[in-house]
């Protein structure tokens, strides 16, 4: 491609969507695609992936074909590229036959450029027969980790992507998009989709703007309402793992007063639909939810994430977690965790049903990497050093030397030397040949009396008592510190044994020293997290959160309230007529004609023809 394909681009980005200039790594993809080579693009949430099809798109001869998860997704993205100026359409099961018959007859008639599919619908006659006599130019598999077993959502309608691919006379160009992708998931995905010698982009999967928290707590409802009250104001998700804890939650906060919408599967259709519908408009600012609830959620001002039960995965919770400050602004993610979450989360997945349409060798497989994937999220609940650094590790990024924004950086922890405990704990492990659980080896340092210890005779080991009074819960933390350390193991049978490595034999001969931080008894962490999140803001536009933009509340008041009220009109969600991100920047830039409110980051050329005069008055307004 020359000079002129990378300025086309652009040129498409600023007229359609508003922006000046390329996120990082868009443009590479978009080049890739302009040149006919798949492309995989692994980019962490708002980090504008839709982009990276959706200009190429436009610009390629034929139709773009989406194939995407649910149906709230699809919608959402198709509302607004018609928002935009985009020519786009849907097929799922949310339309009739006759619906879907119109929308690929005029597809075909190239009345669309982009067309939204739902997995299951690839294997239709209907469609088959559009696919088999339209140009298709590109498919673009979002959410592409469906389609690997080692993925958080594995869908095997995923697996009819690759019939299509064959089917077809002849073969687009396949790029793939997802926020979350381990370097297996990544394999997987190049692998199963067939992509040939693919430009792959990862970005990396930092969220700065976003604040970490775990607090282990017994009393969950107390530590919700607690937040809940300084952040009263503001828009937030709270995770459960079950209905019956929705529910619970939800009356909970109902009780108390709180603007608070529920969803999960339980529900009917329609109830969920208002629900989701009353969160995403801002009626009710607060939802209470299953992990049923935000795929496809682009509420670009949800302020904060809670997980009232700890996700079944790294995956499932940054993913969550990640609907937190889409707009680049600050945002907490808070995790409640207690031990009884493990016990919820092993039941839920010895009861997963997509296991019934594997063999048992494939079921058996999917069933060790869902245990193995809990191991290593109740490891990041307990762990004490950073957090963020402990996600990025676990997506294959390796970084040091701690965020500053999360609260085992932030906060009272102290360096205890704990090489004492570390070597009883060897010991105990040497002297039951490694043959035992962590609970098992905990019990016979303190010293227990129970049962199964005694039949074991375990009271005459040189190791009982050693650790007699110590805390159970302190005891894990060191072991959990010397598996961080690679000093311990454990295995992954349904019930791990604890096992020793190499690196334990230095303890033994005195050669050295184990440190882990812990806590001291001081104030909660979470009122140092909320000073940290309303520090400085992030980014080009003005964080509205920062003391400086304060004078500017009432005015950003008055955009949002604009917004609501022409949203309201036009039937749809209000980011999609502008995120707040774009209200910000109106905040900051004032714009006074045309010209300057194009430079609003979000407004493009279609969007100010609809709305740009509307806001232009307001600001007017303010300005006398």
């Amino acid at each position: 491609m020359g000079g002129k394909a990378l300025i086309q681009p652009a040129q498409i980005l600023k007229k359609y969507f508003g922006y000046d200039s390329f996120r990082e790594g868009q443009e590479l993809l978009i080049q890739g695609i302009l040149e006919g080579k798949d492309v995989l693009g692994i980019m962490p949430t708002g980090a504008g992936k839709s982009v990276c099809y959706q200009i190429p798109a436009l610009m390629l001869p034929g139709i773009t074909v989406v194939i995407s998860p649910l149906i709230s997704l699809m919608k959402d993205q198709v509302r607004a590229l018609n928002e935009a100026g985009v020519h786009a359409a849907y097929i799922n099961s949310s339309l009739t036959e006759s619906q879907i018959s119109k929308a690929l007859y005029n597809a075909r008639c190239g009345q669309y450029k982009i067309m939204y599919v739902a997995p299951e619908r690839l294997e239709s006659s209907l469609f088959r027969d559009f696919a088999m006599h339209t140009d298709i130019s590109m498919i673009t598999v979002d959410e592409a980790h469906c389609i690997s077993q080692w993925g958080q959502d594995f869908r095997p309608s995923y697996l009819n992507i690759l019939n299509l691919i064959h089917a077809l006379p002849r073969r687009p160009v396949i790029s793939a998009f997802t926020a979350t992708a381990t370097t297996k998931v990544k394999e997987d995905i190049i692998s199963v989709l067939g992509l040939v010698n693919p430009k792959v982009l990862i970005t990396g999967f930092d969220r700065k703007n976003l604040y970490f928290e775990v607090k282990e707590s017994k009393k969950k409802d107390a530590a919700l309402l607690n937040y809940l009250n300084r952040h009263a104001e503001e828009s937030g998700i709270i995770y459960c793992a079950t209905r019956k804890n929705v529910d619970a939650v939800f009356e909970l906060l109902v009780k108390k007063g709180y603007p608070v919408a529920k969803y999960h599967a339980g529900m009917g259709s329609e109830e969920r639909k208002k629900n989701q519908d009353d969160f995403i408009y801002d009626n009710k600012p607060l939802i209470v939810a299953t992990n049923a609830f935000g795929m496809g959620i682009d509420k670009s001002n949800v302020r904060f994430v809670i997980h009232y039960n700890m996700p079944q995965s790294m995956e499932n919770y940054y993913q969550e977690a990640g609907r937190a400050g889409r707009d680049g602004e600050k945002a907490d993610c808070i995790l409640l965790y207690s031990p009884q979450d493990v016990v919820i989360n092993q039941f839920l997945i010895d009861s997963k049903e997509v296991r019934a349409e594997l063999d048992d060798r494939e079921a058996y497989a999917l069933r060790e990497r869902d245990v193995l994937k809990l191991r290593q999220m109740a490891n990041y609940c307990m762990s004490r050093e950073c957090l963020r650094e402990y996600i990025l590790r676990y997506f294959g990024e390796e970084v040091k030397g701690g965020c500053g924004n999360c609260s085992n950086c932030l906060g009272d922890f102290e360096e205890k030397d704990i090489t004492k405990e570390c070597i009883h704990i060897i010991n105990c492990v040497m002297e039951t040949r490694q043959r035992f659980g962590i609970n098992m080896i905990i019990s016979i340092l303190r010293g227990e009396k129970n049962a199964k210890l005694l039949s074991y005779q375990f009271e005459r080991l040189d190791s009982y008592g050693k650790e007699k009074g110590a805390n159970k819960d302190y005891l894990k933390q060191i072991i959990q510190q010397m598996i961080v350390e690679s000093i311990a193991r454990t295995t992954e049978d349904q019930y791990p044994i604890l096992k020793l490595t190499k690196e334990a034999e230095g303890f033994l001969w005195g050669e050295k020293q184990l440190f882990m931080k812990v806590k001291k008894a001081s104030g909660p962490v979470e009122q140092k997290a909320s000073k940290k999140r309303t520090g400085a803001g992030s980014g080009n536009a003005v964080n509205m959160h920062t003391a400086d933009s304060l004078e500017r509340t009432g005015l950003f008041e008055k955009l949002r309230q604009l917004r609501l009220e022409i949203a309201r009109e036009e039937h749809m969600p209000p980011y999609i007529i502008f995120s707040d991100k774009t209200l910000v920047d109106m905040c900051a830039r004032l714009p006074e004609t045309k010209e300057e409110m194009l430079s609003v980051l979000g407004v493009g050329e279609v969007k100010y023809q609809k709305y740009g005069e509307r806001f232009l008055e307001v600001l007017q307004r303010e300005r006398e």
